[in-house]
């Protein structure tokens, strides 16, 4: 399965490395850098079920979570 957050869907991005004054040198090195999302294995406790979910989670979402609560976060990514 792909590293992607539960909670957003964010996942690995695609980019170049250096920025475009250094591109216009002659110190450019091609090729591409996998830049990874922020992802953490947590196991949340919903009161409303009374029980506690494993999830894969950004930081982000993790945010997301202690804001409004986990049933309803989870309830709208579609994990409950």
């Amino acid at each position: 399965m792909a590293k992607q957050c539960d909670i957003t869907g964010k996942k690995t991005q695609i980019g170049g490395r250096y920025s475009n004054r250094t591109r216009a040198t002659q110190f450019n090195p091609c090729g591409k850098i996998a830049r990874q999302a922020n992802l953490q294995k947590k196991k949340v406790y919903v009161p409303e079920l009374d029980k506690h979910i494993t999830i894969t989670v950004s930081t982000k979402g993790l945010r997301t979570i202690a804001k409004n609560g986990a049933y309803k976060t989870l309830k709208k990514a579609g994990l409950l």
